[in-house]
């Protein structure tokens, strides 16, 4: 009887501490990934612009940088800046620049319309209003970019998070400002 009652134990122990890695995934803590993209190209415009950019025509010349914005930590410590770039084509880029934060499990990088609050009162408000999910985290450290759909209003949208979808935490977030003209 004894036998069987340490045989069951085991076995929960041993669910329960694989089902305690799957969850948190402990091992991301010390496995950094580092993404170094390049600023994206757009191909140049065929014909030259009759008016700017707001009415759907191409930017001349190259990229415009539209809305920027510096990271503060959350969860966990985060730093690096954020810009949302307009290619000449007209599509617009988020782009993060010399990113560091920890890694995690299913981290995400969304547009949200949340106020990026300090400390712990700022970690979990940026999915109780509307945001926009533009992917996995691709790294936690280093340079990336991220399409931003033509529908993301700029003027909605004011933030940007690393998101923890797994834990609902933010690991960092920026506040976007408008770029100077």
């Amino acid at each position: 009887m004894r036998k069987s009652v340490i045989s069951a134990v085991v076995v929960v122990a041993a669910v329960l501490v694989t089902a305690g890695l799957y969850w948190f995934q402990p091992w991301r803590l010390w496995v950094d990934q580092t993404v170094r993209d390049e600023l994206p190209a757009a191909a140049p415009p065929s014909a030259a612009p009759s008016a700017p950019a707001e009415s759907g025509n191409p930017v001349p010349g190259g990229p415009r940088t539209l809305a920027t914005g510096t990271f503060i930590s959350h969860e966990h410590a985060t730093e690096g800046t954020v810009r949302i770039i307009e290619l000449p084509d007209g599509s617009r880029t988020l782009r993060l620049e010399g990113l560091d934060t920890s890694n995690g499990p299913d981290l995400r990088v969304w547009v949200t319309d949340a106020p990026v609050k300090e400390g712990v009162a700022g970690w979990r408000v940026f999915d109780d209003g509307a945001y926009v999910s533009l992917g996995k985290l691709k790294g936690n450290k280093g340079d990336q970019n991220y399409a931003l759909p033509a529908d993301v209003d700029l003027g909605t949208y004011t933030s940007v998070a690393i998101w923890c979808d797994r834990f609902d935490v933010s690991f960092g977030a920026a506040e976007l400002s408008k770029a100077a003209a």
